[in-house]
Formats: structure tokens, sequence, C-alpha cells
């Protein structure tokens, strides 16, 4: 996916993306519900992947005690999040910036907690963007996030099948994979879980006003140029028809991914090389007792 497609693409729904956005935030909220067995209060929170802040003004509500920070790659959601902050100057109010997940923009060892809401699947090199997440944890920092798996919208993707060979749906990373980058960074137990999502709507255009509305059209590099012809987005929505439910709304399927981990305690035994290695020194491995 190109980053800059991504970024004009949210920053152009930032005004219609709240009234489309249901499913993210619905999982959202109960990715929230989650950190209720948090006790501690982590002092700087960094919620990636802000958008409107529609959770980040959640998230500052739940620890007002702590300096939260909303961060989207689209300048445009980043502007329209500022824009709906509350001028109660009593409070706490979360603080916006735009920038990009792969690349953070913060020093070492410097945040105490990451949340982050059905943004992952945008990110092209995932394995960068959690190797950034461990950069600027603090020891025992935590992440939280949400993402999408590929059995996301499997009826559009299999009736736009029907159609050709091209790709139209975004292809989103399983969860074994996005456990495996955890455990390769050596985060401290990880736990990776899933849930099906089912939406029903009347109609293929009501699902598709709902993705552009969102922003969340297709990205990929090799996704077909220009609009399809009139006749093959009807083949398609003949297609879709075969996943009709008796009740004559049509399903839309979300495969969510649910994880967390914690930033490993730094080890005064061992050191980490960049490149991977452990050297751990001579005088440091215990006696063998014979």
């Amino acid at each position: 996916m190109n980053k800059n497609d991504i970024a004009r693409s949210f920053s152009l729904a930032a005004k219609t993306y709240d009234h489309h956005a249901f499913v993210q935030q619905e999982i959202g909220h109960r990715l929230i519900e989650r950190l209720d067995y948090i006790k501690q209060t982590p002092r700087l929170i960094l919620d990636v992947g802000s958008g409107t802040g529609h959770l980040t003004r959640i998230l500052q509500q739940k620890f007002p005690d702590s300096m939260v920070l909303g961060l989207d790659i689209a300048q445009g959601m980043a502007q329209f999040a500022k824009s709906k902050q509350s001028w109660q100057f009593w409070k706490n109010n979360p603080h916006y910036l735009c920038a990009d997940a792969e690349s953070l923009p913060f020093a070492n060892a410097s945040i105490d907690f990451i949340f982050s809401n059905f943004t992952l699947q945008w990110c092209a090199n995932l394995s960068q963007t959690f190797a950034e997440f461990k950069r600027v944890l603090k020891p025992e920092g935590m992440i939280f996030f949400s993402t999408l798996g590929p059995q996301t919208l499997h009826e559009l993707k299999s009736s736009f099948a029907a159609v050709d060979n091209k790709t139209h749906v975004n292809e989103f990373v399983d969860m074994h994979d996005i456990g495996d980058h955890l455990l390769n960074l050596r985060f401290s137990d990880p736990v990776i879980d899933m849930e099906m999502l089912t939406i029903e709507y009347p109609d293929v255009n009501t699902l598709l006003t709902d993705l552009k509305g969102t922003g969340a059209h297709n990205m990929n590099v090799d996704r077909p140029e220009g609009c399809i012809s009139k006749h093959m987005f009807q083949r398609m929505i003949e297609a879709y028809s075969h996943f009709k439910q008796p009740n004559g709304c049509i399903p839309a399927s979300y495969e969510i991914i649910y994880g967390h981990a914690w930033q490993q305690q730094p080890s005064h035994l061992y050191s980490e090389d960049k490149d991977g290695f452990i050297r751990i020194p001579a005088n440091k491995i215990p006696r063998l007792e014979i």
C-alpha cells in the first residue's frame, strides 16, 4: 500500500468518518473495555491511528491524570480531531500530531502505553511498526491493539473475483503472523485472539458507501486503475446476491484481531545488539558446581 494514498484518503474522509465508522467505534469500545484490569495509571499514552479523536478523548476520560497523544498519518484527521477539542481548560485534553507509525517521532523508552484501534492493517511494514512500538516503550510498558484479519470482507472479495482476477479488496495479515512479529521482537507475554463480526446491509451500495465514507477503500498498489464498468459492477452485485440472507440483507464479515503485550524489563546479565545477537559476558555465566 502507498502511504501517500492512505494519508490522502483518510484526510478527505475526516468529516464523514464518524458517521460511517460504527464498526471501528464498536471494536474500539470493546478494546477499551479490556483496559479495565490495568491497575497502574500510565503517565504518557500514545493512540496510534487516532483518526477523528473519538477514542483518544475516551482514553483521556478513562485516564484523566495521564497525558494522551493522538497520532495519525493523515493530516486532515489530526486537524479534524484538534478542531473537536474541548475548551474546558481545567481538564486535561489530548494532543494531536501527524506522523508515521513506522517512524515514531519519540525518544527511546519514553511512552508508557500504546493503544491502536483499526490501524495496523494500514501499515505496509508491520514488523517495522512493532519495532518502533518496542523502541519507544518504557520497560514494562504495554501495547493494546485491534486490527483486521484476512477473512475481512471475504464476501466482497469473492464477488469481485467473479468479475476479474484483479485486486479490489485490501489484503490483511493473519493473526499468527502478527503473533510471530511480537515474539521475534521479544515482547513479553503476547496474547492474540480473534472474533468474527458480521454486519448486515440492505444492499451492496450501502456497504460501499460506508467503506468510502471512512476512507477505507482499496489501497493496494496493484489495484485496478480507474473505475470498473457499469456492466462489471452489476456482475459483482449479482455475485454478491448469493450471500443474501433470508431477511433480504447482504452480510459483510470482519475478522477482528485483538492483541496485547508488554515491553520486557532490561536485563543486567546480557545486552542485545541491533542485529538481534545477544551477548553475555563470561563473568556473568553462573559457575557449574560439580
